[in-house]
């Protein structure tokens, strides 16, 4: 059994989290990492159709140990299962269907987001990169982007900043955070804490959190 507060349950409270987001008929992409564990926690009888930009409409959850099928995977090339009526297309249709605004929730990782809902998640500058994806169009396409992310660094420091010091990925598109700390709502005025995690406080938040956040006054415990 894990103990609290380790990596597994961090993911797993924050993709339960975002979770609760999905609504029937929604068109939702997953970004590679974190995001894509929220396949299995699809709310049971909603329907929601999950696209990759590799070419896949309809991805199920991940495929039990001994049913994969090498042919099957998402953008991060992990193996997945397909729902009834799934369909497959080149890359240059899925990039339209995003591009087009047809994606109603985008869900990514981040290295940093800031106080006017900037993310930078594609590159840390002198490391190698391979490229970088689909993310620049999945944030300035989809209706809605929600970043699924732990709330520091390894070492502790803030991710949630007041300028993103690495190069962004896009500016101002960031309409949610989830961390396994707290769900923050991106504002015009600033970042609005939500919920806190059971245990946590506000206080608690802010300190690892080098922006400012505005307290809700509806400031609620997240739901375990």
């Amino acid at each position: 059994m894990n103990k609290p507060g380790k990596d597994v349950d961090k993911r797993e409270r924050i993709v339960k989290r975002i979770a609760r987001e999905l609504r029937d008929g929604f068109y939702v992409n997953l970004g590679i990492g974190m995001p894509t564990l929220i396949a299995n926690y699809v709310p049971e009888g909603m329907e929601v159709t999950l696209q990759s930009e590799n070419g896949m409409l309809g991805i199920g959850p991940y495929p039990m140990e001994g049913t994969e099928d090498p042919d099957l995977i998402n953008a991060g090339k992990e193996t997945v299962s397909e729902m009834p009526g799934t369909s497959y297309f080149s890359s240059a249709d899925s990039f339209a269907m995003i591009r087009g605004g047809h994606i109603d929730l985008s869900v990514l990782g981040a290295m940093e987001v800031d106080e006017t809902g900037s993310i930078a998640n594609w590159m840390i500058p002198g490391k190698m990169v391979k490229g970088m994806g689909g993310a620049m169009d999945l944030v300035a396409g989809a209706r809605r982007v929600v970043v699924a992310m732990e709330h520091t660094t390894r070492e502790g420091a803030p991710k949630i900043l007041k300028k993103c010091t690495l190069p962004l990925t896009g500016v101002n598109v960031v309409d949610t955070i989830a961390t396994e700390m707290a769900y923050i709502r991106v504002t015009k005025d600033g970042l609005v804490l939500e919920e806190v995690a059971p245990g946590v406080t506000a206080a608690d938040v802010q300190r690892a959190t080098e922006a400012r956040l505005i307290v809700s006054p509806l400031l609620k415990v997240m739901e375990s």
